[in-house]
């Protein structure tokens, strides 16, 4: 054990010495680096990869890295670090971001050599840059790739025959000697260099439009847009707009831009026709109405703020419904227990809270499985011991009687009547721990 420990302190005392050794070689400040650029461009495009050539040495020194660094006004846009083990020349790239909104200007280029001293010597070189001029965009679709043909300085345009909505990333070819080629596609909500996100174009209609881009704003058409009393719709995706507005009961809404809406799902809950107008049929307040495409109807949530709502503790506020046996508009788009498709009751004033629902078509028959929340999400909830019904046809569960705690399920034997109208009122006005589930058949 002796001779063990012996060794271990004769082993750390020659490690001290030998870091004692290289600190003694290489002091910090020691050394005179050198470099020579020897071969670089003194202009390029945006998107290039640039080809350079630089002579590194020292006085006997080692060096340590050498770094390519490139500006545009000040900031560093790219760098290319190279590790100098022996004195010599180095060849390597350094990329030429292409970015929106740059037009051609002058940046620059900064070699910086260092030696294990961390002494460093540096040379600029002034780079002359310019946007491509490429001869022609690709836009990639599913099914096809259509050609944007060049119409102007960083403009480029197809006009044909199209479907309503086509998506695709759009791609620009190599430009010049050191070009690569870039990508253009969809990253949150506008069109991102270096992305192959499909691009969500869309139209009124199919049939003969255009479709344009632009290299230098990253300007895209056509993005159909959608107003609804004024407000313009945002895209979620090319299937889903959205607004958030304040609405008073008995408004017109008025969609501008949308097709007919003759063949689209009302929620009458919050929306109806009447003498050829849409009104708003729930109480005023500020709401989120989404455009769903893909189903023909549209998704209304009461906010508060510039968020959606939540139940308050007076009894104002929303509540949502998660869980089986109900959706809207059909229940092909049941909810199931996926709180992100959470249905908003509709407020209509006096801490109460209505859902219309058709038997069969919104609402299953013979099996429900779902209850009340305080949030589009879990969180705050109804159980029995705050809700309670008179209802011989909807129960309340409690544990015992085929239902989890607030669940609503219905009562054995029975079943609702396939086509018709049952109208859900949730009554809080004696308190959000005594709240009432009426249930009434239309």
């Amino acid at each position: 054990m002796k001779k063990l420990i012996h060794y271990i302190m004769l082993f750390l005392g020659m490690t001290s010495v030998w870091a004692c050794k290289e600190e003694y070689r290489y002091p910090l400040g020691g050394g005179s680096p050198s470099l020579t650029v020897d071969e670089v461009a003194d202009n390029a495009y945006f998107g290039d990869s640039l080809s350079f050539r630089v002579a590194v040495a020292d006085d006997g020194t080692e060096l340590s890295t050498l770094k390519v660094q490139l500006y545009f006004s000040g900031d560093k846009v790219s760098e290319k670090i190279i590790r100098t083990k022996s004195y010599g020349n180095y060849n390597a790239k350094i990329f030429v971001p292409f970015y929106k909104d740059i037009p051609n200007g002058t940046a620059e280029l900064r070699f910086v050599l260092e030696n294990v001293g961390m002494v460093k010597v540096e040379e600029m070189k002034e780079l002359a840059l310019s946007r491509p001029d490429f001869p022609y965009l690709n836009l990639i679709a599913d099914s096809e790739t259509i050609r944007l043909d060049r119409v102007g300085n960083n403009q480029y345009s197809i006009t044909k025959e199209l479907p309503q909505k086509v998506r695709g990333y759009i791609q620009a070819p190599a430009f010049g000697a050191n070009g690569n080629v870039l990508n253009f596609g969809w990253e949150n909500e506008a069109v991102t260099q270096g992305s192959t996100q499909q691009i969500p174009f869309s139209y009124l209609s199919p049939g003969e439009y255009s479709i344009s881009f632009n290299t230098l704003t990253y300007q895209a058409d056509p993005f159909q847009s959608y107003m609804l009393n004024g407000v313009e719709m945002r895209m979620l995706d090319d299937n889903h707009y959205t607004a958030d507005l304040t609405l008073t009961a008995n408004q017109e809404m008025i969609f501008t831009d949308f097709p007919a809406l003759d063949d689209w799902w009302l929620d009458t809950d919050f929306i109806i026709r009447e003498n050829g107008q849409i009104r708003f049929n729930a109480a005023p307040g500020k709401y989120r109405v989404t455009a769903d495409f893909d189903r023909h109807y549209f998704i209304v949530e009461a906010m508060t703020g510039d968020n959606l709502a939540t139940l308050n503790a007076d009894g104002t506020g929303a509540i949502w419904i998660i869980g089986e046996g109900v959706g809207k508009p059909n229940l092909g788009n049941q909810v199931g227990w996926t709180t992100e498709k959470a249905l908003c009751l509709a407020p209509i004033g006096g801490k109460k809270y209505r859902i219309t629902l058709v038997a069969g078509q919104q609402i299953a028959t013979n099996s429900i499985n779902f209850k009340f929340f305080h949030q589009k999400g879990w969180g705050g909830e109804f159980k029995n011991d705050g809700l309670s019904t008179s209802s011989d046809l909807i129960l309340v569960g409690n544990g015992s009687n085929g239902r989890d705690p607030g669940n609503l399920g219905i009562v054995t034997g029975r079943q609702l009547v396939d086509g018709a109208t049952y109208v859900l009122t949730v009554d809080l006005s004696a308190g959000n721990d005594q709240a009432v589930l009426n249930v009434e058949r239309k």
